[in-house]
């Protein structure tokens, strides 16, 4: 090996160190603030076999050697049939990190050929019979967690998507409990970018599954809004995280929802709520954004679980 190859070998495990610590602590940041896993938890990881979902049961397996609670993992996959399923994947790779896991067998993709007219979207039913058959395992299993990948950029799509197309000031929250009453669904990955999440794929080299067997045609709308905001990262950094930062700081007395505020009540004698009526200020804000300010949480963690190297 010559020397400049081991300076680069050197540079390449530097920046995956940098990059691995980095979702750590954006995991166990998270994991801490939604008081999302507690000491006894068995954990139903539900994996697709794409990046996001790799990347949470490797970041989670690799927080439970160091956190202070004790908490059991149990990977999932939904072998829905669909024509050129690569089966033998997902077994022979759980195997090798010593996980403890289940694949379940259920063909849906018959179902939903069989019900959805050609050319029509599929994946609103096949969403919702996958959803159904894990919330099933979960509790078969005695599952008290069912821990998902979506990460950061996926909540903020959402609220887009949901303000565009929905005329909802609505996301995906880190956690909550399930369409049928019956779990808590977690995200770990909450506070996690996904570029990073696409750099630390590459590295680990996880065997992907393709999420296009089916025959699929993406989200088009979901796409639309993840090209804008991907313009804007490029254009304006520090914009995203000021955005995941507005849902952590929501001021309900200076929106429009009555439900939500009070506004009926509100007379001369209530005193100045939330700043008062500053609508018509000139608002500064800085043009570009301080290191700090980029920078997405505060290093100094609430618990050992997210502290970790």
């Amino acid at each position: 090996m010559t020397e400049q190859t081991q300076e680069r070998t050197k540079a390449q495990q530097y920046n995956f160190n940098k990059l691995q610590k980095r979702i750590r602590r954006n995991t166990g940041q998270a994991i801490a603030d939604f008081n999302m896993i507690e000491d006894g938890d068995k954990i139903m990881v539900c994996l697709s076999g794409g990046k996001d979902s790799f990347t949470m049961l490797d970041i989670l397996m690799s927080l439970q050697k160091s956190a202070p609670v004790s908490f059991q993992l149990v990977a999932v996959n939904l072998d829905q049939k669909q024509p050129g399923f690569p089966e033998h994947i997902l077994p022979e790779y759980l195997k090798s990190l010593g996980v403890e896991y289940t694949i379940i067998e259920e063909d849906t993709y018959s179902i939903v050929q069989d019900k959805i007219p050609e050319g029509k979207t599929t994946c609103s039913l096949c969403s919702r019979l996958r959803r159904g058959i894990l919330y099933r395992h979960a509790k078969e299993i005695g599952a008290t967690k069912i821990a998902l990948g979506h990460h950061r950029d996926d909540i903020i799509e959402t609220l887009f998507l949901n303000m565009f197309h929905g005329g909802k000031l609505k996301a995906m929250p880190p956690k909550l409990v399930s369409d049928n009453g019956e779990h808590v669904v977690i995200r770990p990955l909450a506070y996690c970018r996904e570029k990073d999440i696409i750099k630390y794929a590459d590295m680990k080299e996880y065997p992907i599954i393709p999420c296009n067997l089916c025959g699929s045609q993406p989200n088009l709308q979901r796409q639309n809004i993840k090209q804008m905001l991907n313009t804007w990262d490029k254009q304006f950094p520090g914009r995203i995280e000021s955005m995941f930062r507005a849902m952590q700081n929501v001021v309900p007395s200076h929106l429009a929802d009555y439900e939500l505020f009070d506004f009926k009540s509100i007379d001369k004698d209530s005193g100045v709520i939330n700043g008062g009526d500053i609508g018509f200020d000139k608002e500064e804000f800085d043009s570009q954004p301080s290191a700090e300010t980029v920078m997405e949480f505060d290093p100094s963690l609430k618990l050992d679980v997210a502290n970790v190297e």
